[in-house]
């Protein structure tokens, strides 16, 4: 299912924490810094936080400057972006500010816990997800339910650290403060667990008076059927090599990535690339990898259409070369339709050979974008 862009930002201090042990919150940030936050809370559709947050800092998690509030509502926007937050027990205080400023609000909270929160009577609608807080069932509802395309979390470390974990996160925001906190009992960013594999990528680092604003996005593919905010940044990138193919009429227009199970890139390619015509995207990419690199047996292909099981113009379709060359989990946009070859189904072909068929249907459209003289 399609989930919101989910961007965490956070502060922390040059040892990783998120506050102190004092009354008052530790100001990590500089103003210039939270000028920036303020106009990142503008640019999105709906600001979540942690239970926790509210009972630790209560805050009113609003946009600040009134222009931008403005330019929202001139885009047709609400005036605030919807405000969500999370807790299991739904033990919150109904007096707290976040209830109370800003726009439309919603918990979402287990079975249990919605009763206890429609008891106190919390301005928020109030949404159950079962016996235990389900991430994903939560990001489906936002983006399906309520029209969520752009998340930003603001915290606390439990909700970060979850998220991450889960490979629900597309790009973290870090500041680093210029300073220590030292203290065991204060709360830090991330906490222990089993985290995605591999290095994040750093897409920007900037100066900000005194502090240092770094933007990181998730590299690691997911594993087995299981989806990640890096699978869907991958298809993006092998939908992007779709539009490179040279235009053709008996032929479909497909980008193909492989990357390691650490988040490396190990090849890319597309249909008639370079001065082979019949060249497909998957074979492109393959091609241009050491059959005896280790990493293919844990990397991922990612084609923007699904690898084709029959083909006039090689020995080999791609899904037997996928299956040759060790690979063992596909993510594709699009099966393959009759247009050319009827009854294709490269997935099956491949499912039968043991490897992990992905699809991600919300990357459709896109897929089919420079093929569409040949669907009619």
């Amino acid at each position: 299912m399609p989930y919101p862009y989910v961007l965490l930002s956070a502060a922390v201090s040059l040892d990783g924490y998120l506050d102190d042990t004092g009354p008052e919150r530790l100001l990590l940030s500089s103003p210039a810094d939270f000028d920036r936050v303020d106009e990142v809370r503008a640019s999105v559709d709906a600001i979540l936080i942690g239970a926790g947050t509210i009972r630790a800092d209560n805050p009113r998690l609003l946009v600040n400057a009134p222009e931008r509030r403005a330019a929202r509502v001139a885009a047709g926007r609400p005036e605030y972006p919807l405000k969500v937050t999370v807790s299991g027990s739904g033990d919150l205080d109904p007096g707290a500010k976040f209830w109370h400023t800003g726009g439309d609000k919603v918990l979402y909270t287990t079975d249990k816990g919605a009763e206890r929160a429609r008891g106190l009577g919390l301005a928020a609608d109030v949404v159950p997800l079962g016996p235990d807080l389900d991430w994903a069932a939560l990001l489906t509802d936002l983006h399906d339910v309520r029209g969520v395309g752009r998340l930003m979390v603001e915290g606390g470390g439990t909700v970060h650290t979850q998220l991450l974990q889960q490979g629900l996160a597309d790009e973290l925001q870090l500041v680093l403060a210029p300073l220590f906190v030292g203290d065991p009992e204060a709360p830090r960013l991330f906490g222990p667990g089993d985290y995605q594999r591999g290095r994040l990528r750093l897409v920007e680092s900037r100066r900000i008076e005194d502090v240092v604003l770094m933007r990181y996005e998730p590299t690691a593919p997911g594993a087995g059927p299981s989806v990640t905010a890096a699978d869907r940044r991958w298809m993006s990138t092998a939908c992007d090599l779709a539009a490179l193919c040279p235009p053709s009429r008996t032929a479909f227009s497909v980008g193909a990535v492989v990357v390691a199970a650490d988040g490396t890139e190990l090849a890319r390619g597309y249909s008639r690339e370079g001065d082979d015509p019949v060249v497909h995207a998957e074979e492109a990419a393959l091609a241009k990898i050491d059959p005896a690199d280790p990493r293919l047996p844990g990397a991922t292909v990612y084609s923007s259409l699904e690898p084709c099981a029959r083909r006039a113009s090689r020995p080999l379709p791609c899904a037997r070369l996928i299956l040759r060359a060790g690979v063992r989990r596909v993510v594709t946009a699009w099966r393959e339709p009759d247009t050319f070859v009827a009854d294709a189904d490269g997935s099956g072909l491949l499912a039968a050979g043991g490897t992990d068929v992905v699809v991600l249907p919300e990357y459709e459209a896109r897929a089919k974008e420079p093929n569409r003289h040949l669907l009619g």
